[in-house]
């Protein structure tokens, strides 16, 4: 028989969060990550019309928030952007639902005016296009935010022409050299009240103060280590936008001075090419910015190591930022590993019938 699911999806009003009706879910995967929206899919069972009725108030994509409760915590929320009703052979109803977190909101927003920061910390150009979303009616779904800074200061020019989102905008400074990371969490607070709050992290987000230990043979019931070179670049350009005062010649786009690592070619690497466009961006230091980041990010090959784990005590969605203590022993690891990694997201996957709640995180050296 298959294992109870343990979490239950409350749903609210996105815009006032008042709370509409609280639905059984089954087959629930969450997952959450710090720099990239997460998701939420599940399975809401219709067994009789009253509960089809309420459904049918309830879930709303577009206008719905969901909070997700695993026992009394929070674990998750985000936004209702699709619903899927469904019918079986045998006449079974159910209504399947997929969720972006609160970030799919800010690239569902675009900016409609023209915003300009002169020497202003990166953190207040976050917190400003956040205010420019939930300050336009019907624009605030509740994201809340500290004062902390980075201690970074940029300029930066936001075209109204350009018509961008304001998720993108956000990545796309978080991106660029000595930039930061970014997610909106979700929890109760002290009161008991949902919280969404905007967290900011220079250069990366940390938490939890103490390693967590995870070994296999033991709580790690599979694990990935991949090498990835296909993306190793050692020489870069970028691209910005088009330059052209003068309409009658031709258009060229800004570019960037081409960045070749001299050192890894002697060492014995091929050269080995990357590029990376920036179409929005008209001023010369702010695409070399980019190119140094995209740069050093490509130069080593790429190791995005995966564990799957029993779900525990110790692993929620809080655990994003901390650092987990990785322990192998195993034929390819004869002499065993002992390595240190930053969790940056994870996949939590329900009971089923014959396998565990688990959990896949994430993870990159710290």
């Amino acid at each position: 028989m298959t294992a109870p699911t343990p979490y239950r999806i409350l749903i609210c009003d996105l815009r006032s969060d008042t709370l509409l009706d609280v639905l059984p879910v089954e087959g629930v995967s969450l997952d959450d990550y710090v720099g990239k929206v997460g998701r939420l899919t599940g399975t809401v069972p219709i067994p009789n019309l009253s509960l089809a009725t309420r459904a049918r108030a309830a879930l709303i994509p577009g206008r719905t928030g969901v909070w997700v409760e695993r026992g009394r915590d929070i674990w998750w929320g985000g936004i209702l952007w699709t619903i899927r009703p469904t019918s079986t052979d045998r006449g079974f109803l159910s209504v399947q639902i997929q969720c972006g977190g609160w970030e799919s909101y800010l690239y569902n927003r675009m900016l409609y005016d023209t915003l300009t920061a002169t020497s202003v910390d990166q953190f207040d150009i976050v917190r400003g296009l956040v205010d420019y979303v939930q300050n336009t009616p019907g624009g605030d779904i509740g994201i809340t935010y500290d004062d902390t800074v980075s201690g970074v200061t940029r300029d930066r020019t936001y075209l109204r022409y350009d018509q961008p989102y304001i998720g993108d905008l956000i990545t796309q400074l978080a991106a660029v050299e000595r930039g930061f990371e970014w997610r909106i969490g979700s929890y109760r607070d002290g009161n008991g009240r949902r919280i969404k709050r905007l967290h900011l992290g220079h250069p990366i987000i940390r938490g939890g103060a103490t390693d967590i230990v995870l070994t296999h043979p033991g709580p790690i019931l599979s694990y990935a280590l991949p090498t990835d070179a296909a993306i190793k670049a050692n020489a870069w350009q970028s691209r910005g936008a088009s330059i052209n005062t003068n309409q009658a010649e031709t258009s060229y786009p800004l570019m960037s001075p081409v960045l070749v690592d001299d050192d890894d070619i002697t060492a014995g690497w091929p050269r080995l090419d990357g590029s990376s466009d920036y179409t929005t961006v008209e001023q010369q230091a702010t695409l070399d910015a980019h190119a140094r980041a995209d740069w050093a990010a490509a130069r080593t090959p790429v190791t995005i190591p995966e564990i799957t784990i029993l779900l525990g005590d110790n692993v929620t969605p809080a655990l994003l930022g901390s650092t987990v203590r990785i322990r192998i022993r195993d034929l390819w690891h004869p002499e065993g590993l002992d390595v240190r990694y930053r969790v940056v997201g994870l996949t939590i996957s329900p009971p089923e019938r014959g396998r565990p709640e688990t959990a896949k995180l994430y993870l990159e050296v710290p």
